[in-house]
Parts: C-alpha cells; structure tokens; sequence
C-alpha cells in the first residue's frame, strides 16, 4: 500500500475521513486517466496548447496524491506552454506515464475499486 502514492496530504485534506478519502482516489481513477490520454495525444501531435492544458490540469492531482512526478509534470507543461519545439519531451512524458499507471494499479488494488 502506498508505494506509488501517498495519502498523507489526502488524509489531512479529508480531515481522516475515509468514505472521502475514497471518493478522492475514485476521481483520481476517472479523471486522470483521461487526462494522461489527453497529454500523450498532444505531445505526439505537437499540440503545444492541449499539452499545457492537460499537464497544468494534472498538476493539482498528482501533487495531492505525491506521486513523485511533479517537477517532471511541469517539464512537460512548460514544453507546451513556452512551444519548445527543440525539445523532445518523451522521456519526460513516459515518466509521468509509467509514475501514473503504477498509482492507478495501487489504488485500484487497495481500495478495492
């Protein structure tokens, strides 16, 4: 349990309040998903704009859930946000990916979602 995330910032927002600490990780499970599948689509479309969209909407989520990616997160965003089309911004984006898909897995498992 909490390997790929953490809950303590969660906890502390829901005041230990455990039907609301699953409702968080039940829209973590809807919401970034798409998210993710938004970005990875801009980036592979050169996209700068949804790029930054996706990625500044990401932002919130995957600093309350510390997923350990956000500086990396932001890499990806000022990527589209500054259009640094000398940039390859891949390895940046699988990080994120693979940091995202590891917590998705976790919290399915230990909330039984």
């Amino acid at each position: 349990m909490e390997q790929h995330y953490k809950l303590f910032r969660v906890r502390e927002l829901a005041d230990n309040d455990e039907d609301f600490i699953k409702a968080l990780a039940e829209t973590f499970l809807v919401e970034v998903p798409e998210d993710v599948e938004r970005l990875k689509k801009a980036v592979a479309e050169e996209d700068y704009y949804n790029a930054y969209q996706a990625a500044h909407k990401m932002k919130p989520t995957i600093d309350l859930f510390e997923l350990g990616v956000l500086d990396i997160l932001i890499e990806v965003q000022d990527w589209g946000k500054f259009e640094k089309r000398d940039l390859d911004i891949t390895t940046q984006l699988n990080t994120v990916i693979s940091a995202v898909e590891y917590a998705i897995s976790e919290i399915r498992s230990d909330f039984n979602l």
